[in-house]
């Protein structure tokens, strides 16, 4: 019982960590079932802590951070336990639906990449990075939505993936300013990101539009628990990309692009009607 309070805490951690992290993110996560919420937190809160060890800790050892992280948590998946509550959850979730190794270590791969690689110069380095950073993610996500469902995943893993390209993407879109001028880190190859102009822009956009396009049909064929969260999120980062297509080029650069809490509210209304009128 007592063992029982300490892992429920841990969920609670990750579920704030979300909350605290992504208010979209963690608006979508509650048009989610109640029976795969906590598992959704428990990914999140892990991956959101590795992201912010080597994007935020400029003050720190940010690779022995990183080494100690990874560390603890194989030690955990070991022992069935951390004293860690971000890694205890993530470790029970990663058992319990059976999240396979290397979708993990190619994640933490992507992780390290950032500690030291600043500019990606060619397309499979580009693909590579986005696997490990956000496909993977996608990957983690769909496990928990088909529930052992291996024909299921199996069918949706390739829409997942460019799913988690496409919001990895709008990221890269929308943080440009803060990649560039404080990380360093150019991640489109072949684009001048110190003086993106109208054109290189709009072929990102294109590139994303066509992830989303493929995206949505596996949407469409999710289970009914998870269907309403994904497409909230669908909604919400496609609002995003259209925001940033009318955005000057030189706004984004200069400026971080967001939407605002009435209209993310709006969103959700919208993607609300569309699911009970059977229209996703």
């Amino acid at each position: 019982m007592k063992k029982q309070l300490f892992d429920n805490s841990s969920f609670l951690c990750s579920k704030i960590v979300t909350n605290t992290y992504s208010t979209s993110f963690s608006l979508a996560v509650k048009m989610l079932s109640p029976k795969i919420r906590s598992a959704i937190y428990g990914v999140y809160g892990f991956v959101r802590y590795a992201d912010e060890i080597v994007d935020t800790f400029h003050d720190y050892p940010k690779e022995e951070l990183l080494n100690e992280f990874e560390a603890e948590y194989y030690t955990a998946m070991e022992r069935g336990i951390s004293t860690n509550p971000i890694i205890n959850a993530f470790q029970q979730v990663v058992k319990k639906y059976s999240i396979e190794d290397k979708l993990v270590r190619a994640f933490l791969k992507s992780m390290r990449m950032d500690l030291t690689k600043k500019e990606y110069l060619t397309d499979e380095e580009y693909r590579e990075y986005i696997y490990g950073s956000a496909d993977v993610v996608g990957l983690m996500c769909l496990r928990i939505f088909v529930n052992g469902d291996n024909q299921k995943y199996e069918q949706l893993k390739d829409t997942a993936m460019r799913l988690g390209s496409a919001f990895q993407k709008v990221n890269f879109l929308r943080d440009l300013k803060d990649d560039v001028e404080t990380l360093n880190r150019f991640y489109f190859p072949g684009v001048d990101l110190m003086s993106l102009d109208a054109r290189s822009k709009k072929a990102i956009i294109d590139e994303i539009e066509l992830d989303f396009e493929v995206a949505f049909q596996g949407i469409k064929k999710l289970p009914v628990e998870a269907k309403f969260g994904v497409y909230t999120a669908f909604r919400y980062y496609r609002g995003l990309l259209l925001k940033l297509k009318r955005t000057k080029s030189e706004e984004i650069i200069t400026s971080r692009i967001r939407i605002s809490n009435p209209h993310k509210v709006f969103l959700l209304s919208r993607s609300f009607v569309k699911y009970k009128l059977n229209l996703i």
